[in-house]
C-alpha cells in the first residue's frame, strides 16, 4: 500500500530524531495523528492546544532539538497561538502542524475557517501552506531547516485532505539539516571602536543577557581586567550569577541589588547579548552594545559603540588590547552597596518573618532554592512568581534551568511548561513556580500531568490575588481593582484528580512538608497559603514613593533581596580591601 503524506511527515520526523508531538487529536488533524499511532513517536495528549506549544517551546530549551505540537483546524490553531508566540520569543526550535480545513473548501466561509497562515505569521520564521504532496514534503525540510538555524518557530498548515494523499517525491527530505551555528566575529573597525571606549572611560560597568550562555569564561575575564561590576538581566542569570566575584545583581522591575547604581553611574556601560526592554533602567549616554543580531543594536537605548558579533568571540578578539585597570574603587563601592541592599532586604524577609502568616512568598522561593536538586529545572509564572525566582532562586552554579515567558510575558506558561521539560527528561527534577491565577487559567493541564504520569513537582503560592496587576495598579496611582478572589483550595482540586497533595497555611511547617512532596517519585502539588500583600518591593517604602516612581526612585523601591545569594554578596565584600 502506498505511503501517505501525513505517514512520510511522521517518518521524516522520526528522522529528525523528533520523541513527541503535543497535541490534540481530532478532525483534519487525524491522518496525522494516525500516522503517530504507527510511530515511535509519542503523543502527548494536552488539555489546550495552547499547553501543546508551551511544552514543545520548553522541550526545545531543554535540549537544544526539534520539537513538535500540532493543532486540528480552526479552533485548534487559535488556541495554539499563545504558546507559538512564547516559543517563538523565547528562540525555541519549534515545528507547529497547524492542520486546516479541506483544500477546495477554503475561501468559501466553510466550517471552522481560519487562514493560519496569515495567523501565525507574527509568531513564525517561516510559515507555508502545503498545497500538494509533492511541495509539502519540500517546504516542510525549510520549515525544519528554518527552525533549527535559530529562526523561531516553523509552521506547516496542513489541509486534512493532503495529508491522506499519496505521497511523492522526499528529495529535499533526504538533505542533512543543518544545526550547527557559525562563529561570528565582530568587524575590525567596531571591534576597535570598543576597545577604545573601555581604554578611555575611568570606569565601566557590564549588563548581561542570555546571549552571554556560552560566554561565561570571556565575561569575568574582561570583568577582572577592566574591574568592571557585572549585572544581569533574568535572561542572563543563570549564566552569570553564580560564583561571579563582580556581581552586583539585576536592573528592571525584577531587580534587586547595586545593578542599577552600576549601570547607570559608570562611565562605559556595554550590553552584552541582551535585548533588556525596559530602557527606563538603562542610561542614555556612552552606551556600547554587543549582540549577534544586528537588528536588536540601539533598540533599547542610545548605543554610542555598536558591535555586531557573537559575546564570546568579541571578547577573545578585544580582551589583548584592552589596557588593564589598576584601580577597584568604582567595583568595590558597587560590592559594598550590593551587599549592603542584599542584607538589608534579607533580614526583612526572612529572619523577621518566620512566624508570619500568611506565609511570605518570598520564604517559600527561598525554602525551594535550598530544598531543590542541584540540577533542577524551575518553571515560573509570568507575575510575582518571576520575581521571586529572579530574587531568591540562586543556585544554580551552571546545571540548574530557568524557563519562563521572559520576552513573551503571558500567564499560565509555568505549567505547561513544566510539562515539556519534564516529558524531555523524566528522571530530573522539574518544578513548576505557579501563581493561583496563571495555574488556574490552564489548570486542566494538570489532567496531562496526571495521564502521562510526568513526575512535575507543582508548588502553588496561592494569595488569591493578581499580585503583580495589584502592583502595577499601585504604582500608577490607580485604587486596586478586581485583582483579590475568594480562596480556592487547590490541593483538594488535585487531589481529586489522583495527584498527591499537599497544603500549606503554617511556615513551620513549609520546610518539611516541600522536602517530603519533592522526594515524591510521582506528580505532586504542593498548595502554599501566602500573603496577597507580599509585593516585589520593600516593606519601608510609602505610597507616596510609589506614586512618585522614577528611575532615581527605583533604586530605593527595588532593592529587591536574594536568599543565599547574601553569602556571595558577603564573599565579594571580603575581596574589597578595608580602609
Amino acid at each position: 500500500m502506498a505511503k501517505t503524506f501525513a505517514e512520510q511527515i511522521v517518518e521524516a520526523l522520526e528522522k529528525y530524531g523528533v520523541e513527541r508531538i503535543y497535541g490534540l487529536v481530532g478532525d483534519s488533524l487525524n491522518p496525522i495523528s494516525d500516522a503517530v499511532r504507527s510511530s515511535s513517536i509519542e503523543w502527548v495528549h494536552v488539555r489546550n492546544e495552547e499547553a501543546a506549544a508551551f511544552a514543545a517551546g520548553a522541550e526545545s530549551l531543554m535540549t537544544g532539538k526539534l520539537a513538535v505540537c500540532a493543532a486540528s483546524c480552526g479552533p485548534g490553531n487559535t488556541h495554539l497561538i499563545q504558546g507559538l508566540y512564547d516559543s517563538h520569543r523565547n528562540g525555541a526550535k519549534v515545528l507547529a502542524l497547524a492542520s486546516h480545513i479541506p483544500g477546495p473548501q477554503i475561501g468559501s466561509k466553510f466550517f471552522q475557517e481560519t487562514h493560519p497562515e496569515q495567523i501565525f505569521a507574527e509568531c513564525s520564521g517561516y510559515c507555508e501552506m502545503v498545497n500538494a504532496p509533492g511541495q509539502g514534503a519540500r517546504i516542510l525540510h525549510h520549515a525544519v531547516q528554518s527552525t533549527m538555524a535559530g529562526r523561531g518557530v516553523s509552521v506547516l498548515v496542513l489541509p486534512g485532505n493532503i495529508s491522506m494523499q499519496e505521497a511523492e517525491d522526499d528529495t529535499f527530505l533526504a538533505s542533512t539539516v543543518a544545526v550547527d551555528k557559525p562563529i561570528s566575529y565582530p568587524h575590525p573597525a567596531q571591534a576597535a571602536a570598543l576597545v577604545e571606549a573601555i581604554n578611555d572611560a575611568e570606569t565601566v560597568a557590564l549588563f548581561c543577557g542570555a546571549g552571554c550562555k556560552d560566554a561565561r569564561e570571556q565575561v569575568l575575564a574582561l570583568a577582572e581586567k577592566i574591574k568592571a561590576p557585572v549585572g544581569h538581566a533574568l535572561g542572563g542569570k543563570m549564566y552569570i550569577q553564580h560564583d561571579n566575584p563582580f556581581d552586583v545583581g539585576m536592573s528592571g522591575l525584577l531587580g534587586y541589588g547595586a545593578c542599577h547604581d552600576a549601570t547607570n553611574d559608570a562611565d562605559l556601560l556595554i550590553l552584552l547579548g541582551t535585548d533588556f526592554p525596559y530602557s527606563e533602567f538603562l542610561p542614555k549616554k556612552n552606551v556600547a552594545q554587543v549582540d549577534i543580531d544586528g537588528a536588536a543594536i540601539g533598540r533599547r537605548t542610545t548605543v554610542k559603540y555598536p558591535v555586531v558579533a557573537d559575546v564570546a568571540a568579541t571578547i577573545d578578539n578585544i580582551l589583548p588590547h584592552v589596557n588593564e585597570k589598576k584601580s577597584r574603587k568604582f567595583l568595590d563601592s558597587m560590592l559594598r552597596e550590593h551587599h549592603r541592599k542584599l542584607e538589608t532586604v534579607v533580614e526583612t524577609y526572612t529572619s523577621k518573618n518566620q512566624k508570619h502568616s500568611p506565609i511570605h512568598p518570598e520564604l517559600v522561593a527561598d525554602h525551594l532554592d535550598e530544598l531543590a536538586d542541584e540540577d533542577a529545572v524551575f518553571t515560573v509564572d509570568t507575575g510575582m512568581c518571576n520575581v521571586w525566582a529572579a530574587r531568591y532562586v540562586n543556585n544554580f552554579s551552571g546545571r540548574r534551568e530557568l524557563i519562563g515567558s521572559f520576552r513573551h510575558g503571558t500567564m499560565a506558561n509555568a505549567l505547561p511548561h513544566a510539562i515539556g521539560a519534564q516529558a524531555a527528561d523524566r528522571g530530573r527534577q522539574v518544578i513548576s513556580m505557579s501563581g493561583d491565577g496563571g495555574l488556574g487559567m490552564l489548570l486542566g493541564e494538570l489532567l496531562t500531568v496526571k495521564l502521562h504520569q510526568l513526575p512535575v513537582k507543582t508548588v502553588v503560592f496561592n494569595n488569591s490575588s493578581l499580585g503583580m496587576v495589584k502592583l502595577e495598579m499601585l504604582v500608577q496611582g490607580y485604587p486596586e481593582f478586581e485583582t483579590d478572589h475568594s480562596g480556592v483550595n487547590y490541593a483538594a482540586i488535585a487531589e481529586a484528580m489522583g495527584i498527591a497533595s499537599f497544603r500549606v497555611e503554617d511556615l513551620r511547617k513549609l520546610p518539611s512538608v516541600l522536602e517530603k512532596a519533592l522526594r515524591h517519585e510521582g506528580p505532586a502539588l504542593i498548595d502554599v497559603v501566602t500573603d496577597p500583600n507580599a509585593l516585589s518591593i520593600p516593606p519601608n517604602i510609602t505610597f507616596e514613593q510609589i506614586l512618585g516612581f522614577s528611575k532615581a526612585a527605583s533604586r530605593t523601591v527595588y532593592e529587591g533581596g536574594v536568599g543565599r545569594m547574601l553569602d556571595l554578596a558577603a564573599a565579594n565584600l571580603r575581596n574589597v580591601p578595608r580602609p
